[in-house]
């Protein structure tokens, strides 16, 4: 069971991936998260260029099973991706190229959080605002990289995000 972190509050925890040792295990971690994820739920990714967001997303339109493929939305800054199962659609937006909150608020990602999945890479400083209740991935490492998942609000099922620390 994830311990809950004293320094933000009581409803904040942390879990971290195994080692990921290559894309595969990128994918297949972010699969196992988004069979976890529901309609609602923000997701902010954060990591160096090169670090593996968009291919952790690929793995979570996976196990949301929408239609693909996924691609980073760098120069269209979001993309909707339906749902191919009847559950929630995946929302990839790449907040790189913003100048700040209010340019991320023109998307009007307010619209389609209640019933879609978002994910923002480079969301870091922008896209907490979004949400009371989100995820927030940090991905570090070169060769091998972990992911760090800090889970803020009460609606999260805290056993399944702990199974992500887990080996697969």
């Amino acid at each position: 069971m994830p311990e809950p972190s004293s320094a933000v509050s009581r409803q904040s925890w942390s879990v971290t991936s195994p080692p990921l040792a290559a894309a595969e295990d990128t994918r297949a971690w972010g699969e196992r998260l988004g069979r976890v994820l529901r309609a609602g739920d923000l997701v902010v990714l954060t990591g160096e260029l090169g670090a593996g967001k968009t291919t952790l997303t690929q793995g979570l339109a996976e196990g949301l099973g929408v239609r693909g493929p996924i691609t980073s939305p760098t120069f269209v800054i979001a993309r909707v991706h339906p749902s191919l199962v009847g559950g929630p659609a995946l929302v990839h937006v790449d907040a790189y190229r913003l100048g700040g909150f209010a340019e991320l608020d023109d998307l009007d990602l307010d619209a389609s959080l209640e019933d879609s999945v978002t994910v923002v890479e480079w969301g870091h400083g922008l896209a907490e605002d979004l949400a009371d209740d989100r995820l927030e991935l940090v991905l570090t490492g070169e060769d091998t990289r972990t992911v760090r998942l800090d889970a803020h609000g009460s609606h999260w099922d805290t056993e399944a995000l702990a199974a992500l620390a887990q080996e697969a």
